[in-house]
């Protein structure tokens, strides 16, 4: 397996190999304010062969979570999921503010506009066989 790590402003994460090609396009972190302890990743991922996104974690958090917002009954409701998600082959699956996303949580200090954040994913072929996307994520203010 080959690691490629990009800043986010280019195209931010590319892994290859036997298994999947799997790119990530315009990673970002919402920025905190201090003594806040969560927030939101987002970005575009997209895998050649059906995977699975299984996990992610980074330095700067306790815990790294995929996460899922929903509508029901005119309720906006937010879950965590525990076994991850499916990537399809060929298609964009969107982690936006609204929809899927990462929480950070548990983070170890406040998260500044203009930094970038390393995060790693993990993903799981059907065979079983796990790779990693190294990523850095840039840190967008308040607000947007």
């Amino acid at each position: 397996m080959k690691k490629l790590i990009f800043a986010a402003m280019l195209s931010s994460g590319f892994v290859s190999g036997a298994s999947a090609e799997v790119t990530v396009e315009a990673p970002w972190v919402r920025s905190t304010v201090p003594a806040q302890k969560a927030t939101g990743a987002f970005m575009k991922i997209t895998s050649d062969r059906d995977t699975r996104l299984v996990s992610a974690q980074s330095p700067v958090a306790g815990l790294v979570e995929v996460h899922e917002m929903t509508m029901e009954s005119n309720v906006m409701k937010m879950r965590a999921l525990p076994h991850g998600l499916d990537l399809p082959a060929g298609k964009v699956v969107e982690f936006k503010p609204g929809g899927y996303h990462f929480m950070l949580l548990d983070l170890k200090q406040a998260i500044g506009e203009g930094k970038l954040v390393p995060i790693q994913l993990t993903l799981k072929d059907k065979a079983g066989k796990r790779e990693f996307v190294e990523i850095k994520a840039e840190v967008r203010p308040l607000g947007k």
